[in-house]
């Protein structure tokens, strides 16, 4: 009998090594899931780059332990070594389809099935729920809609009035302390996040007493998922009330959601009564959503969601690009001579400025640009494979993950030479005519580009140009010292410091 088992052991160990090859050619047995497919039939590694794992569990322990300082290098090694082609990583249950090419980007951002966003999008939905960020199908489409108007030129002149109020009164705070390093980090989102407060709520954050509590909650709030982002087993929630910051997360969510949901509660009441006399409000972007309620159209939920999302979303992409421009301006002290002399062209007082004039500061939104090509506020975008489809050629699975690298797409050196320098004529007219229609991606594209984009840019110049006239910004950081992260958006370890200097 043992006899009988020994000889036919082999014969066992060579089927289930058959059985194993053969599967293991369409699934990524150790991953769990199914392996992507090139549509010819071709050796994938002849289409696609497949970087090498530590285990031979795909790259499910390649993160592990990681900081946001280290998943931003690990993510820049593996494009260094795609040499300018996509990559593929395999997770638990998921491949991950990584895009560094504004070619492989095109059936992507103009695709009308791969809308969904992807599973790192998933951690902020505790906070913004289904709003326009992170909703999908027909309450994406429903949402959108209803909230294209509140970004008509008409309205963005209305805001125009907010962020001339905020920048004089970040101006004069400026004049206080000529010569003195300043942090932006601190600085800058304060001031973005006062205009957001103003133009979504219709509310002065500084005016109210719970204003410094809300601005701490999101600070923690993002601290959290940079830690979540940084441990692939942090997704897992089990693991997270375990061993992550979950009693910091609950905590300053509460606070978070109760200030909004406050906030809506009380600008509801005034929307009721808008026609009683008394005076007229300011308009905000709520009052759209509230309009939108008054015909079943959205429900309170859904208004805390999109006012959550404007709120978190918005707020921290335009004070990172106004971070990294001001950082730019002071490296580079002949762009920021050429903006102050554009600038000149404005009226002396800052307050008669029209949207027009501001619109015809093109060379300081080349330096905006500029300065989003090189620091994109969010280096990268997610999107989900709901179902099997085919992609650049490839068979993707359902359930497959899309990482859209906008940090890498926009450093391709085929559309723009020399990415590493800091070249703003690079967006002057003349000189974008070739490019790449997706080489230029710092707002997304396609159907779930950012709608907010030209409200950003306006506040950005508005800002930009206030600093600018009354000051010269003078260097104290450099590109070459600062660590820089990922998260839900870019971050660097190091605070960015800038002086200013009073202009005679």
């Amino acid at each position: 009998m043992i006899m009988k088992i020994l000889i036919s052991l082999p014969l066992v160990l060579i089927i289930l090594y058959k059985l194993w090859s053969y599967l293991n050619k369409k699934y990524f047995i150790l991953c769990l899931c199914k392996r992507v497919r090139a549509l010819d039939g071709s050796p994938l590694e002849s289409r696609i780059y497949i970087p090498p794992s530590k285990t031979p569990f795909g790259n499910n322990f390649d993160l592990l332990d990681f900081t946001p300082a280290s998943v931003f290098k690990f993510m820049r090694d593996a494009a260094l070594q795609a040499k300018g082609r996509s990559y593929l990583w395999y997770f638990f249950g998921t491949p991950m389809y990584n895009i560094v090419r504004a070619e492989d980007a095109e059936e992507v951002f103009q695709s009308s099935k791969l809308i969904t966003k992807n599973v790192i999008y998933d951690l902020l939905k505790p906070l913004l729920g289904e709003g326009l960020l992170t909703s999908t199908d027909q309450k994406w489409h429903s949402r959108r809609k209803t909230l294209t108007p509140a970004f008509h030129l008409s309205v963005l002149q209305s805001f125009l009035n907010i962020f001339k109020e905020e920048c004089k009164k970040l101006v004069k705070i400026l004049h206080q302390n000529p010569g003195e390093e300043l942090v932006l980090n601190q600085l800058i989102p304060q001031f973005t996040l006062n205009n957001m407060c103003e133009t979504v709520l219709g509310i002065k954050l500084d005016d109210i007493e719970e204003g410094f509590q809300y601005r701490q909650s999101i600070h923690a709030l993002e601290e959290v998922m940079l830690q979540r982002i940084a441990n692939p087993l942090m997704y897992n929630i089990v693991y997270f009330y375990l061993f992550g910051d979950y009693r910091k997360h609950v905590d300053n969510l509460k606070t978070a959601l109760d200030f909004s949901s406050r906030i809506i509660e009380e600008r509801r009441k005034l929307f009721q009564h808008k026609d009683d006399v008394g005076k007229r409000q300011r308009y905000a972007m709520l009052d759209t959503l509230l309009a939108a309620e008054a015909e079943g159209q959205i429900d309170h939920q859904g208004i805390c969601d999109e006012v959550n999302t404007f709120m978190f979303a918005a707020y921290d992409t335009t004070s990172t690009c106004l971070i990294f421009s001001l950082l730019m301006l002071a490296l580079r002290e002949d762009v920021q001579e050429r903006c102050f002399e554009e600038v000149l062209h404005l009226p002396q007082d800052h307050d008669e400025a029209s949207m027009l004039q501001f619109n015809e500061l093109f060379y300081l939104e080349c330096v905006i640009k500029e300065s989003l090509r090189m620091l994109p506020s969010i280096p990268v975008i997610g999107r989900k494979v709901t179902e099997e489809c085919v992609v650049n050629g490839l068979i993707m699975p359902r359930n497959t993950q899309i990482n859209l690298h906008i940090y890498d797409i926009m450093r391709d050196p085929r559309h723009f030479p020399d990415p590493e320098s800091f070249q703003p004529d690079r967006f002057l007219t003349e000189n974008t005519t070739n490019r790449h229609r997706f080489g230029f991606v710092p707002f997304s594209a396609g159907k779930r580009s950012c709608i907010g984009q030209k409200f950003a840019i306006l506040e950005m110049k508005v800002l930009l140009a206030a600093i600018l006239r009354s000051f010269r910004i003078l260097p104290v950081t450099t590109l070459q010292s600062l660590t820089f992260e990922t998260g839900i958006g870019l971050r660097t370890q190091q605070d960015v410091k800038v002086k200013l200097q009073l202009r005679e």
